[in-house]
C-alpha cells in the first residue's frame, strides 16, 4: 500500500502521508509524491494540500535507507525534484502540520506556498545526527523564509523548534489550537480554491520573480501578467458584478 496518496475534496487536491505510527519516508515515498503531484497537475483542482494522518506528521526519512545507500556506495534518491514541482504548481498550496514534523516531511511543507501549524507542532531539520545536511531543499527554503542566519541555526543545531517560534520567524503563516487546525485549514484551502485561480497563479509568478531576481525583475513582469488577467472570464464577470452590485458580492470564480 502506498504511503503517500492523492484524493480530492471538491476543488482541493489532497496529498496525504500515511505510513505507520511515525510516518516515515521510505524508499517508495519519493516516487509516490512525484506521482501525486502529477495527479494534481492533471486533475484540474484549484488548490492543493500537503497533510499527514496520525499523531506524528513525519519522523522524516527511514534511516535504514541511508544505511543501505552508504553500504552500496551509491547516491540517495533525490527529493528536490518533487519539491520544486510542488513549488511550481500554478495553484495555491497549503501544508497543514501537526505533531512532530521532521526532515523530508518538513522539506515538502517548505515547498508549499503557506504553512499552517498546530500549537503543539514541533519542527526540525535534524540530518546532522547522522552526519548529513538536508537533501530536499529544506536549507535554502528555510533561508528564503527566515533568513540565512536562522537557516544556519536551524540546520546546524538540529534542534526542535515549536510552531510559535517558526511563526515569529515567518516560516509558519498561522498557528491554531490542535483541535481546530484540520477544520480551519481545510476551510481556508477551500476558500483559496474558490478564488480567481489564474490571478493566484500570477501572484505566485510575481512573488517568485521577486525572490529569485529582486524587485526590479518583479516590477518588469508585473505589467504583463496584470494585463493578461483582463482576458479572463473571472475578471470580466467579477467587474460586471462590482459595477452592478457593489464590491465584495461576486464569489462565482471558475478559474477561467
Amino acid at each position: 500500500m502506498a504511503s503517500i496518496t492523492y484524493s480530492r475534496d471538491g476543488d482541493v487536491g489532497l496529498i496525504t502521508l500515511s505510513n505507520g505510527d511515525l510516518n516515515f519516508f521510505d524508499g517508495a515515498a519519493f516516487s509516490e509524491l512525484d506521482e501525486c503531484i502529477s495527479e494534481v497537475e492533471s486533475s484540474g483542482v484549484r488548490a492543493a494540500v500537503w497533510r499527514a494522518e496520525g499523531k506524528v506528521f513525519s519522523a522524516g526519512v527511514d534511516v535504514q535507507i541511508f544505511k543501505e545507500a552508504a553500504e552500496a556506495g551509491k547516491g540517495f534518491p533525490a527529493l528536490v525534484g518533487p519539491v520544486k514541482r510542488l513549488e511550481a504548481l500554478p495553484i495555491p498550496t497549503l501544508a497543514i502540520c501537526h505533531g512532530l514534523c521532521l526532515t523530508a516531511g518538513l522539506e515538502v511543507a517548505l515547498g508549499c506556498d503557506m504553512i499552517w501549524a498546530a500549537e503543539s507542532a514541533q519542527f526540525g531539520l535534524v540530518e546532522k545526527v547522522v552526519g548529513l545536511t538536508p537533501g530536499a531543499g529544506g536549507t535554502q527554503r528555510m533561508a528564503e523564509r527566515a533568513g540565512p542566519a536562522r537557516a544556519r541555526e536551524f540546520v546546524m543545531t538540529g534542534r526542535l523548534y515549536d510552531a510559535a517560534t517558526l511563526e515569529r520567524w515567518n516560516v509558519v503563516n498561522r498557528v491554531l489550537p490542535d483541535s481546530e487546525l484540520a477544520e480551519k485549514a481545510m476551510a481556508f484551502a477551500r476558500e483559496l480554491a474558490a478564488g480567481p485561480t489564474l490571478a493566484h497563479a500570477m501572484t505566485k509568478k510575481i512573488v517568485r520573480a521577486y525572490v529569485d531576481d529582486g524587485m526590479d525583475r518583479a516590477d518588469d513582469i508585473t505589467p504583463g501578467v496584470f494585463a493578461e488577467l483582463f482576458e479572463t472570464e473571472d475578471l470580466k464577470r467579477a467587474v460586471e458584478s462590482f459595477l452592478a452590485e457593489g464590491p465584495g458580492k461576486f464569489s462565482d470564480f471558475k478559474g477561467e
